[in-house]
């Protein structure tokens, strides 16, 4: 039970890197969070056997280096779309700057329909390229937590790095700056930095000694540690709720660790362990 912080590369599905690992660990049992489109590159948080249960309780904050493109517009608003000429960019840096500062914060985002996201158990991508009728797409709230212009080369294109919740499409980000600028926009390349707590420096490209950087659950969940005796393990590992002494009472969810294994998500109430989920020796 570990987790990977895989670099994936350009080409590859999210589902690719599975499946290779799948055939390199010989473990079946093994998934990811926050997929990234075959066209972008960078950090992919892998979770590996029982640490697949765990996926829920990672950090899902994003972080991402993306490229502009203005003056067009793209079918699948990034570089493998049909592009669409809207007009020449005359806008100045400062201009820019101020388009990028409207969507800092919580926002309203259309996903592009060229997307995995499924409705009335579809997916949109696959409808589209079958050029069947879309239903409505929703938007959602998402927020950007920073957003910065860290390169202008004028008039045409542009990169800035993005901080963001889980669930924010960098595509339909870049398209929206492209429309309030009034001139278009797609983006031409995406590198995810972070994920959580994985950053794209320490990240490990899939290769059959891949395992040497497995990654120990208790140094990547950023949750509450409580270092547990060998007869609590006992009761822990068969169900069992704790008795506890514990002064924080903020803290509600906690890792019971043995001999630095986790064994244990629990939740405190009333000075009470209970169980959420257990983790016996793989």
């Amino acid at each position: 039970m570990y987790f990977l912080n895989v670099y994936k590369e350009k080409g590859m599905t999210s589902f690719d890197v599975i499946h290779k690992l799948r055939k390199i660990l010989n473990i079946k049992k093994i998934g990811h969070s926050g997929t990234l489109d075959p066209l972008a590159q960078g950090v992919l948080q892998v979770a590996v056997g029982n640490a697949s249960r765990l996926l829920e309780y990672l950090d899902d904050d994003k972080e991402y280096i993306a490229q502009i493109k203005f003056g067009y517009t793209s079918a699948t608003e990034d570089e493998e779309g049909e592009k669409t000429f809207i007009k020449k960019p005359d806008f100045s840096k400062d201009e820019l700057l101020q388009a990028l500062n409207l969507f800092k914060g919580k926002i309203s985002q259309i996903p592009p329909k060229y997307s995995a996201i499924k409705v009335k158990g579809k997916k949109l991508c696959d409808l589209s390229r079958q050029n069947k009728e879309l239903p409505e797409i929703k938007p959602r709230e998402v927020e950007i937590y920073k957003i910065k212009l860290l390169n202008f080369s004028q008039p045409d294109k542009a990169e800035i790095l993005v901080h963001c919740s889980k669930g924010t499409y960098i595509r339909s980000l870049i398209r929206d700056i492209g429309e309030k600028l009034g001139c278009g926009a797609y983006m031409s390349d995406l590198t995810r930095t972070k994920a959580g707590n994985f950053y794209i420096e320490n990240s490990v490209k899939i290769s059959p000694d891949i395992e040497n950087f497995a990654l120990n659950p208790i140094d990547v969940l950023n949750l509450n540690k409580l270092e547990i005796n060998e007869n609590q393990y006992r009761k822990v590992i068969n169900g069992n709720s704790l008795e506890c002494n514990i002064n924080k009472s903020n803290d509600k969810k906690y890792m019971l660790i043995f001999n630095n294994r986790l064994v244990s998500i629990a939740n405190l109430s009333d000075n009470i362990l209970k169980m959420e989920k257990v983790f016996k020796s793989e």
